[in-house]
């Protein structure tokens, strides 16, 4: 079987896979990151959504082959070794922009990088379209959007405004 060698969480992986084996299912099913979830297998949903070389990509429509040499992150690598969040999912936490949670780790994925590619800010209009490929059946994104926008930010180094702190 073809070998994939891989950093994920800043961890150096080397694992044997299938040729048609799934990005989404070698970190669940070899490296044991189940975060990442598979939510509807036809990659509509996002629930999948991983950091491929810092930038937001649908674990679910990648051959784990094709990453070979990749630096990888999922929610998981997010936080910091003492435990403290990332500012995303501090805000995420911070506005209640979770229910289940089963869509929340490829959401918070995806919200980093449209954050980190609009140094210049976000509308609301802006961050509705960017979660375009993120389903969440059960906030109405109103929360969501709020949590990306107080993310903005902070993952800026901007001042928050007294008033929102």
């Amino acid at each position: 079987m073809p070998q994939v060698s891989l950093t994920v969480n800043g961890k150096r992986h080397s694992v044997e896979v299938e040729g048609r084996t799934l990005l989404v299912e070698l970190l669940r099913e070899k490296i044991g990151l189940t975060g990442t979830h598979v939510g509807c297998d036809t990659s509509q949903c996002g629930a999948c959504v991983v950091q491929i070389d810092d930038k937001s990509v649908k674990s679910c429509t990648v051959l784990a082959l094709q990453v070979d040499g990749a630096s990888i992150t999922t929610i998981e690598g997010l936080a910091a070794a003492d435990g403290t969040l990332h500012p995303m999912q501090e805000m995420f936490r911070e506005h209640h922009a979770l229910q289940c949670g089963f869509c929340t780790p490829g959401m918070v994925m995806n919200a980093i990088d449209l954050v980190k590619t609009n140094p210049d800010g976000l509308t609301e209009e802006q961050i509705r379209h960017g979660l375009e490929g993120n389903l969440c059946r059960c906030t109405g994104y109103h929360n969501i959007v709020k949590a990306i926008a107080a993310a903005w930010p902070l993952m800026h180094g901007k001042k928050v405004p007294a008033a929102a702190e």
